[in-house]
């Protein structure tokens, strides 16, 4: 027991710098709060929450036209309301075709 000790004891006092270095890189690389791997992963979250920034930036100019539209177009109006809600006039059949409704 006492030899393995000493053994232990002669390597880390040879290779001091490079058990240091390797309880540093350790310690930053993995264990610490901001280490590289939750750094990384921050970076991943950061990337998806962007995108989905974009795209609700996106959804909002497209619904902002739209309601533009549909304010000032009575006939953009009926349009949007006989495509998204399903409305019709009193003398019209509407006919809804299950390849549509699949597309949505």
């Amino acid at each position: 027991m006492k030899e393995k000790l000493e053994n232990i004891w002669n390597f880390v006092r040879l290779h001091k710098y490079g058990v240091t270095l390797a309880v540093f890189v350790l310690i930053i690389g993995v264990l610490d709060e901001n280490s590289w791997v939750r750094r990384l992963e921050h970076r991943a979250e950061i990337n998806r929450l962007n995108t989905e920034i974009r795209h609700y930036r996106k959804q909002f100019e497209e619904d902002s036209k739209l309601l533009k539209e549909i304010s000032t177009n009575p006939e953009a109006l009926e349009k949007v309301a006989r495509e998204k809600y399903m409305m019709k006039k009193e003398n019209e059949d509407i006919f809804i075709f299950e390849q549509d409704l699949e597309d949505e």
